[in-house]
């Protein structure tokens, strides 16, 4: 969808990039079936367990169980998927873009915008009818008889009182809050306690909520239903969304017992797990603002977010995450406790609890001073903390409110076809950082609108165990950012090198013939006799194998995704559904779905939400603009990056260029601080040749062009090379496609130190063929690839080029291969 953003370090305007899709200028549409470089790239095995490269394992069964967590071993888990077979999908239609050409006048922003409102009288008025009592009381009697004590309660139990509480509180209010966009609030704010005017009108005039409310209808529609799946010694538990209300409950009494205040931060600085959910649920139900730290996180950056969201209380997860926090303590004045789930501290520290003895600590507040503070929420206030930063400056706090996030959850998911559970439960897996705004939104808060199944993937999951996850909890729907599905190409690519020719040969023929129909006729249910064979004979059979048997809908965001990635996956009748949008937009503002797709598109913008393109050239490329919903309410404590952000009339301007076709597919072509602009005046955006070579050069991991106020573009590049398993490092070795491709120019290169190291001759020559083939087909010379080098060392996380979703830093990559990048224009002057 990402959906990217935090780990961006482009100066731009410095936004989280939730989702972007970009089309590239120099498409192949023969990628699986151009000549002999198929047959050696792609895939020719079926086995299931050689595909991906995993050993065989026995099935967990689900025993219901949840140690660690509330529930006795004798709850009884619903596995079964409500509604599987009786799926009914509606064709969700979008309103017409707006195509508004004109960016409307820019004003100072008044230093007084957005302050906070006294606290006013509860709840929400809302048009939904009261939940049924006894269909609520019919639950809690079977669900409170196996509340029982766990290793996280200590021997104590859980009163069904907090479900009837719920009942109570999601009751409609009759009487309007009268403080519920009232004449003095901005659109925007920069306080943490501060209101804003929300965007309601004609195109989206749907009653706003907040997220206990949302809850609350959930538990009625859902509350037997399994909600968060997890594994415990090679097994997997479930906790129900009852038990998943009780769970955030006890922690938001745990918070306020620890000193939580309103508007202050609880911090979550961990791998997902059922801990980080109620953790974050519980804090928004305590009236506090959830704020995710990415594990990668420098004790320094930690300080920083920490203390700019004046954090009371930080949960991690291991000893490793809580020596950064023990490290910064003594410079973070508004930290009380820390909360740790997954080890032990060694030594008994003060302040410091596990999460056993955090839960406890809620047992002495009472709920009716939980519903206090729960009936005094409003929507318009916020909840969440997504951090984005910058290598000009600070990080930035993105400011969520409880209607962005509700609003969100329930329509900007309902674009992308996410099913309600009544009618099929989706099943997802979460293994992306929380801390960033696509997965929180997709993971978290969607799962409780819809009554999805989330089930955690282990922490190492992106050094290779997702898809031993993926195969035992086959999802229905599925999100990654470009990189894994990269990796999930290429190795299958690598596995194939290593098959018999005819299994090589029947994926080459199966793949290829898909690709054909999903390329000629992408929308017909009507499938040639020729490519539904090629679907039962092969690739149902690796789809399975993947761990996408069930999976109906496959998302993907945080950075461009190549043409040569797209074609793959469609030839194995895997679409790819894009979407757009930033930290700023709550996530998705356009998506994609199996009824709104069109290749190398972002899909249509969600309904309620507008778009306009302002400063159009002569090819209909524009700034993207958007309103709506989604807008977040500001940047916390930053007025002036605030002020840049949203104009007068509460437009947000992404920084973002694109182009809308006629039926409103929104395609991106780039980042308008990321364009090059050449010696001589000429605008190059780097993305779509990037692609280009890399789509030339399958041996070509990353590329980067150069060229702003230069006199000419030059090129780094990386090879493909494979992971170090235990750190995901890019190792010396080359990956088996690296080696096919130097095999078949006339190398017996194996590593990049022997390319590289020694300028292998006929890498080189093939690397500078590639590459004057990219420029026959740019637009005009200024547009040619000059000079380019190969680095010694592919990108990664740990080297700083790319952050925590495998975003590109270009900042970052510019900064530490200057010297290399100097040497380019050095040459000419001499």
């Amino acid at each position: 969808m990402d959906w990217p953003d935090e780990e961006d370090q482009t100066d731009q305007s410095q936004k989280g990039r939730a989702y972007l899709q970009v089309e590239s200028s120099s498409q192949s549409s023969h990628l699986l079936h151009g000549g002999p470089l198929f047959a050696r790239r792609h895939p020719g095995t079926v086995d299931a367990a050689a595909v991906i490269g995993v050993h065989s394992y026995s099935t967990s069964t689900l025993t219901g169980r949840v140690k660690c967590i509330l529930a006795s071993p004798s709850v009884e888990c619903r596995t079964s998927r409500r509604g599987l077979g009786s799926s009914q999908h509606n064709n969700r239609k979008s309103s017409p873009a707006n195509t508004v050409n004109r960016c409307p006048r820019r004003v100072p922003c008044t230093s007084g915008a957005g302050r906070s409102c006294p606290p006013q009288d509860p709840s929400m008025p809302d048009s939904r009818v009261t939940p049924q009592e006894s269909r609520l009381d019919a639950s809690l009697g079977t669900t409170q008889e196996h509340l029982g004590t766990s290793s996280l309660t200590d021997g104590h139990t859980l009163s069904k009182e907090p479900l009837s509480h719920a009942l109570k509180l999601s009751s409609p209010v009759k009487v309007k809050d009268p403080q519920l966009n009232s004449p003095e609030e901005a659109l925007w704010t920069t306080q943490a306690d501060g209101r804003v005017h929300l965007r309601i009108d004609p195109s989206c005039p749907q009653t706003p909520y907040t997220v206990h409310r949302m809850f609350c209808e959930a538990l009625d529609k859902y509350g037997d239903l399994s909600a968060l799946g997890f594994k415990r010694q090679g097994m997997w538990e479930h906790i129900s969304y009852n038990q998943y209300y009780l769970l955030a409950r006890k922690a938001a009494k745990g918070f306020l017992k620890l000193g939580l205040e309103r508007a202050h931060s609880v911090a979550i600085l961990g791998f997902n797990s059922p801990e980080w959910f109620f953790s974050a649920v519980g804090t928004v139900f305590a009236g506090g603002i959830v704020t995710g730290i990415y594990t990668t996180s420098s004790p320094e950056a930690c300080r920083y977010i920490a203390h700019d969201c004046r954090a009371n209380i930080i949960v991690v997860d291991t000893q490793k995450q809580l020596e950064k926090i023990l490290k910064i303590w003594k410079n973070l004045p508004h930290l009380k406790a820390v909360v740790i789930f997954q080890e032990s501290p060694p030594t008994k520290m003060a302040n410091v609890y596990t999460m056993e003895e955090f839960m406890d600590l809620g047992n002495e507040v009472t709920e009716e001073a939980l519903d206090t503070i729960i009936n005094a929420q409003q929507p318009n206030q916020c909840c969440v903390l997504v951090y984005t930063s910058g290598t000009t400056g600070n990080p930035k706090g993105v400011m969520l409110s409880q209607d962005n996030i509700t609003w969100t959850a329930h329509y900007g998911s309902q674009a992308g076809d996410i099913q309600p559970a009544e009618v099929q439960q989706e099943v997802v897996v979460s293994y992306l950082p929380l801390s960033h705004i696509a997965a929180q939104i997709y993971d978290l808060w969607t799962g409780i609108q819809w009554g999805a199944q989330v089930c955690f993937a282990e922490t190492d999951a992106l050094k290779g165990s997702l898809v031993n996850t993926l195969r035992e909890v086959e999802p229905t729907s599925h999100m990654g950012v470009p990189r894994v599905w990269e990796k999930i190409m290429e190795r299958i690519q690598e596995v194939a090198a290593q098959s018999g020719f005819i299994r090589r040969k029947m994926l080459l023929w199966a793949m290829s013939v898909t690709l054909e129909q999903n390329l000629t006729c992408p929308s017909s249910d009507l499938k040639p006799f020729t490519t539904r064979l090629a679907d039962y004979l092969v690739l149902a059979k690796v789809r399975q194998a993947l761990g996408f048997a069930k999976c109906q809908k496959n998302f993907y965001g945080g950075a461009p995704m190549t043409a040569e990635t797209q074609h793959f996956f469609l030839g194995l009748n895997i679409r790819l559904y894009a979407g757009y949008g930033l930290s700023e937009t709550s996530g998705p503002h356009f998506m994609s779905s199996p009824y709104n797709y069109r290749l190398y598109s972002s899909g249509k913008v969600v309904p309620g939400c507008r778009v306009k393109l302002v400063n159009e050239d002569a090819e209909g490329i524009g700034e993207i603009c958007l309103w709506g919903r989604t807008i977040f309410m500001g940047y916390l404590n930053m007025e002036d990056k605030t002020c840049e952000a949203i104009d007068a009339d509460g437009w947000l301007h992404t920084g973002d260029s694109g182009h809308l076709d006629a039926d409103g597919f929104l395609y991106i072509t780039g980042r308008l601080k990321e364009l090059i602009i050449t010696a001589g005046g000429e605008n190059v955006p780097p993305v779509p040749i990037e692609e280009a070579v890399k789509t030339e050069l399958p041996i070509i991991s990353n590329a980067v062009l150069i060229g702003d106020q230069r006199k000419f573009l030059s090129m780094l590049l990386t090879l493909k090379c494979t992971l170090d398993p235990d750190t995901s490092d890019p190792t010396d070795n080359l990956t088996e496609q690296a080696v096919e491709f130097c095999q078949r120019v006339g190398s017996k290169a194996a590593t990049v130190s022997e390319v590289v190291g020694k300028k292998d001759e006929a890498v080189y020559q093939a690397i500078e063929e590639g590459i004057q083939r990219v420029n026959m087909n740019a637009a005009a010379r200024p547009y040619h690839i000059q000079k380019w080098a190969v680095l010694e060392r592919d990108f990664s996380i740990s080297g700083g080029e790319l952050g925590p979703t495998m975003k590109l830093k270009r900042l970052t990559v510019l900064e530490k291969y200057k010297d290399i990048i100097d040497s380019f224009y050095q040459e000419q002057k001499k």
